[in-house]
């Protein structure tokens, strides 16, 4: 029989909902039953591409004894952190407070009130590895209950005293400093991996913030080191197993230093986040790899993780038929059946062995570099880059006959915004006008369907339905990837809904005192109001809500969204220049704020080959801290940016601004090459 979760929209929620456990999904009934009858709570979360919840739940959650023990003594709570992120973010502080790490599944026992006593993340069903089996832990929190009631009490109350000390606002600077970015930089380069790229040992993520900051940094001062950190990251995930040589797109992270063997899923915002920063390198460096491997990320966006309806899906699975990576990885037997006489090519090119990399198959990665493999070939390597790409369009047919790994439908509000800002962002730089439709519609879809009469975003939506109340990150990303698409189609509407959403965030989710919360004034009652200044594998919340406010003051004159923007670069910026991986996405944001950014007016018909030339000036380098609007003939400019603004005797005109002061209007692409010099 399902159980409470079987009314849910969710897929990690559904997947769950046949378990022999007593279920309820996060709400007042499960609360209330569990003040009733007196019972803590065992609240667990995970998300439906996660490996080990897979795991878990077939060692534990369908196991009858197990679920038996669960349903006598707990009220049982099923959380997709994905659609909640606020429960995810203060109950997973808890456990890195009471064990030192996170991760999911996360496991967290809780009062009938919401408060944490006890966590940790994946539990076997039988002792190993120094960790209990998850039956001994539900029998020894239960005996708790009964017999330490004071003492487990205590114990929740001193957890959440660090909890809302750690949410507290901190101290802010006084001033925003340019050597807050030259700090940032100087640890960043302290920490890089000089052999493989990246920072840190295994496993390794990918950190698309970092890297866009390096690139900011290198157009900021020249710094060669900054490009090159950023390129051989950019090269060495690239050519390694995190990417999907055959299908596009990355996975998660990757479980060595070497960017070899991947954690197979794969994520919207992963993706997004790295098209968007493959396009910003192609833009510095001109490297056809970094055009290839960003259309080939966004074309994966588009072929498989676009509903019809026009958003975008949250998640491809890890597994597949049960099996880590299955739908992925190669036997050279495979590989031969498939390729024929191009298959030793094949095998040498992207390391196909017998012994194979990842239990006894082999993920891809490109084992030799063309200069490389032509020399071991005797043939030129044109030629066989070429065969390398039959070889790879003949692997993609074989693998569509495989059983595809799950795919999580649910359309998260904050996630697509940042697929339409990676979208438009190459629709611009790389003419690509399917990637430029693509993003109006998911832009479109998020706007109708994820909005209430009253102008409030929702969370999620999943087959017709939308649910769950926006949180700052939904707010934030869906700003900065409407601008981005305003400036990939001079469409006012994106402008005009852009500012609509400003708005609203700033009513409901600033805190007095500086900066913004995770939350809206209005949201349910919880242990704290949760704050997250740290950039985990998406942007914090704050710090894309300060990047979007500041390109909002640079296109409309408004003080209040910089004063807003700035007090919150203030209160992290300490932080930032200690921490640069957890902080990137401020950084950029600072990078920003102390640029004094270009903004830039045209008059003219977009379609034209007079605009389109000064567009060709204004996209043809990678400019991170410039904006620019605008005006058709005739037309009632939206954006304050254009106010005022006329063509100079009939001719497209640009005017570039700074703070609103402006130079003389230019008609030639060179005039304005050389006044943005």
């Amino acid at each position: 029989m399902p159980n409470r979760l079987i009314g849910e929209t969710s897929p990690y929620l559904l997947q769950h909902a046949h378990n022999p456990v007593d279920w309820y999904p996060w709400g007042e009934e499960a609360l209330r039953r569990a003040r009733e009858e007196d019972k803590p709570i065992f609240l667990s979360i995970g998300y439906a591409a996660c490996h080990w919840c897979h795991v878990m739940e077939r060692e534990s959650f369908e196991d009858p004894a197990v679920a038996q023990l669960m349903n006598e003594h707990f009220v049982n709570v099923k959380v997709d952190r994905e659609e909640r992120p606020d429960l995810d973010d203060i109950y997973m502080k808890a456990v890195v407070a009471l064990t030192g790490h996170g991760g999911w599944p996360m496991s967290v026992f809780l009062t009938p009130e919401g408060v944490p006593f006890y966590g940790g993340t994946y539990f076997p069903p039988e002792p190993r590895h120094g960790l209990p089996s998850f039956r001994q832990v539900l029998e020894a929190i239960a005996a708790a209950w009964r017999h330490r009631r004071d003492e487990v009490l205590r114990g929740g109350q001193a957890l959440l005293e660090v909890l809302r000390r750690g949410d507290a606002p901190a101290q802010a600077d006084s001033t925003l400093r340019p050597a807050t970015l030259d700090a940032a930089f100087a640890q960043l380069e302290r920490q890089f991996d000089l052999a493989h790229g990246g920072w840190g040992g295994a496993p390794k993520f990918p950190q698309p913030m970092a890297l866009e900051f390096l690139l900011r940094t290198y157009v900021r001062t020249g710094e060669e080191s900054a490009r090159r950190m950023a390129e051989r990251t950019l090269e060495k995930m690239a050519r390694g197993g995190i990417y999907d040589h055959l299908g596009g797109g990355f996975h998660r992270y990757a479980v060595d230093a070497l960017w070899r063997v991947p954690h197979f899923e794969k994520m919207l915002y992963d993706n997004a986040q790295l098209a968007r920063v493959y396009v910003q390198a192609w833009q510095v460096t001109r490297r056809p790899l970094y055009r290839t491997v960003a259309e080939e990320t966004a074309d994966y966006l588009l072929r498989e993780m676009q509903d019809p309806a026009g958003g975008f899906y949250s998640s491809l699975d890890a597994d597949a038929e049960g099996e880590e990576g299955k739908f992925y990885v190669w036997t050279p037997q495979e590989v031969r059946a498939a390729l024929g006489d191009d298959a030793p090519l094949f095998e040498d090119a992207y390391g196909v062995t017998a012994e194979g990399n990842f239990e006894g198959r082999c993920v891809l990665y490109r084992a030799r570099e063309p200069d490389v493999l032509a020399e071991r070939w005797g043939a030129d390597a044109d030629a066989l880059e070429a065969r390398l790409a039959a070889a790879r369009r003949r692997l993609v047919a074989v693998r569509a006959g495989r059983v595809r790994p799950g795919c999580d439908d649910k359309v998260l509000a904050a996630w697509n915004g940042l697929a339409i800002g990676a979208l438009a962002d190459a629709a611009r730089v790389l003419g690509r006008d399917d990637y430029r439709e693509a993003a109006a519609r998911a832009a479109a879809f998020v706007l109708e369907a994820m909005r209430t009469p009253q102008g409030r975003l929702r969370r999620s939506w999943r087959r017709g339905v939308a649910r769950g109340e926006a949180f700052l990150e939904d707010y934030a990303n869906l700003i900065d990837g409407l601008l981005a698409l305003y400036e990939a189609t001079f469409e006012s509407r994106w402008f005009v809904e852009a500012r609509r959403l400003a708005d609203v965030m700033i009513a409901h989710y600033r805190d007095p005192a500086g900066g913004f919360f995770d939350v809206a004034d209005d949201h349910e009652a919880l242990v704290v109001r949760p704050r997250s200044l740290q950039d985990t594998a998406t942007p914090s919340g704050g710090a894309a809500a300060a990047g979007a406010l500041l390109r909002l003051a640079a296109l409309t004159g408004e003080g209040r969204y910089r004063d807003l923007a700035e007090t919150a670069l203030r209160t992290v910026q300490p932080l930032a220049a200690t921490y640069p991986t957890a902080f990137a996405r401020w950084l950029c944001a600072l990078d920003f704020a102390l640029a004094a950014p270009r903004e830039v007016a045209i008059v003219g018909d977009p379609t034209s080959a007079e605009v389109r030339a000064l567009l060709e000036v204004l996209w043809g380098a990678y400019r991170p801290n410039q904006v620019v609007a605008l005006a058709r003939p005739g037309e009632t400019p939206v954006v304050p940016l254009l106010e005022g603004r006329t063509a100079l005797d009939g001719r497209a005109t640009a005017f570039v601004c700074e703070r609103f002061a402006c130079r003389l209007p230019v008609t030639e692409p060179a005039d304005l090459a050389a006044q943005l010099a």
